[in-house]
């Protein structure tokens, strides 16, 4: 490691530190609804409700499909922040190639497998023949640049490791502008219609993994990354492959979690239903929100691990968590004064808006409630205690589906709310139960 890097890793932890990580990344993650908003009202100009649809549809899709591997980023986060905590360059840089390896192979798989994943995703989530049709064209283009897109997984966890999130935050603002801009030539310029913006999107993830490589450059520069014997190492692979795979599993129970509050929320109608799909969208800005804090607390607990210092790993695990308290506390406040103006926004439907208002408490609670659930998720992505994360959210998951079943039949929605926030508690406690065990790492 230079001298520099090692200087970057040792200084103090400090608050401007941990807001010099987390706010490029709430900026970034700002710039993301902003582009779904584009992409549906170019193809609103149209003047054709199919379009919106597929596009809407096919991203959709294609969202999800790479949400799979994003344990690729979380993975790659806490090992390299380990090896650069622990003064091994050489590891770090062969991390970047691994998490290269795996981001350009699962994206040709996917290529590869293309014509069975879309066939499952319309049977799971069918649509009319003309939206389907136009979503397949848009999917079969979008499809080619899955390379890229999954490797940026890893390239954004390797920079982020070094806590170098103005990086991230640059890629991002280049990739979404340059999709934004191509959008506009494609399709009102161009006439290119659903196939354009798909084509906006090929060219944007692209562009922003060469970007990204550009930022990595300093790594390509030292010869460890295609040290293969290193980089192919067989201990070495298997544990990257154990972190990955318990991520993995935590993020799919938490999926199911959500995924089963949507559907046992439908069982109360259809007003209901769209005003927990109202609500959930303040989870979702929650969660960005957060994302700053919970990707310091990675960074910085996974040096601390890495320099086997339990006093950093305290420290940074401390301060994030300070600053990711306080912003919850402040959203809660937010949505407490503002919440039934933004209901009021997002729905013309008077039965929604009052039902929405009526469980709009639930929502100024569940920051609150789950920001010890989200910090810890993110200290213990950085000390790579990935098998806790794995076996606390199976039980966390139990205990929401318990309580689902014990809840819903006596308070109906008020209850799948209740079971919610329990599913919240029952991480912090979980994890918060394991948090020694931590610092008993760091010692050894």
């Amino acid at each position: 490691m230079s001298d520099a890097a090692k200087g970057a890793v040792a200084r103090p932890i400090t608050h401007r530190r941990v807001l010099a990580i987390a706010l490029p990344i709430v900026i970034s993650n700002a710039t993301v609804p902003i582009l779904g908003l584009v992409d549906t009202a170019v193809v609103g100009q149209l003047g054709d409700p199919v379009p919106i649809g597929a596009v809407g549809i096919g991203a959709i899709i294609l969202s999800a499909i790479y949400w799979v591997f994003g344990f690729l980023r979380m993975g790659t986060v806490g090992l390299t922040g380990q090896a650069l905590g622990a003064n091994d360059q050489a590891e770090a840089d062969a991390l970047l190639s691994r998490a290269l390896l795996i981001g350009l192979t699962g994206g040709v798989v996917l290529i590869v497998l293309q014509v069975f994943i879309f066939a499952g995703a319309f049977r799971l989530s069918p649509a009319s023949v003309e939206v389907e049709t136009l979503a397949r064209d848009y999917m079969q283009i979008r499809i080619w640049s899955a390379p890229a897109a999954i490797a940026l997984y890893g390239i954004t966890g390797w920079l982020i490791a070094a806590e170098r999130t103005r990086a991230v935050l640059v890629i991002q603002v280049w990739m979404n502008g340059l999709n934004i801009v191509l959008d506009f030539y494609f399709v009102l310029g161009l006439g290119w219609g659903v196939q354009g913006v798909a084509f906006a999107t090929f060219l944007a993830e692209w562009s922003g993994l060469a970007v990204g490589l550009w930022f990595c450059r300093g790594a390509f520069m030292r010869p460890f990354w295609r040290q293969w014997d290193r980089v192919l190492d067989r201990a070495r692979v298997i544990r990257m492959a154990a972190v990955n795979r318990d991520i993995l599993i935590r993020s799919l129970l938490l999926e199911a979690v959500f995924v089963s509050f949507l559907f046992l929320g439908a069982d109360f109608g259809d007003v209901p239903l769209a005003a927990n799909q109202i609500l959930l969208q303040f989870l979702h800005v929650t969660a960005y929100a957060l994302d700053g804090f919970a990707f310091a607390a990675e960074a910085l607990v996974a040096q601390a691990m890495g320099a086997k210092s339990v006093a950093r790993l305290r420290r940074g695990a401390v301060l994030t968590s300070l600053w990711g308290a306080g912003v919850m506390v402040l959203f809660a406040l937010g949505v407490w004064a503002f919440g039934p103006a933004v209901i009021d926004l997002m729905t013309t439907s008077d039965e929604v808006r009052v039902q929405a208002r009526e469980f709009l408490p639930w929502m100024v609670a569940a920051p609150v409630v789950g920001v010890g659930a989200w910090m810890l998720d993110g200290i213990f992505i950085g000390a790579t205690r990935t098998a806790d994360m794995r076996n606390m959210m199976v039980l966390s998951a139990l205990a929401y589906f318990v309580a689902a079943w014990v809840l819903v039949p006596v308070y109906g929605n008020h209850g799948l709310w209740m079971a919610l926030l329990v599913s919240f508690v029952a991480r912090t406690l979980t994890l918060g139960a394991r948090y020694p065990a931590l610092e008993g790492a760091a010692r050894d």
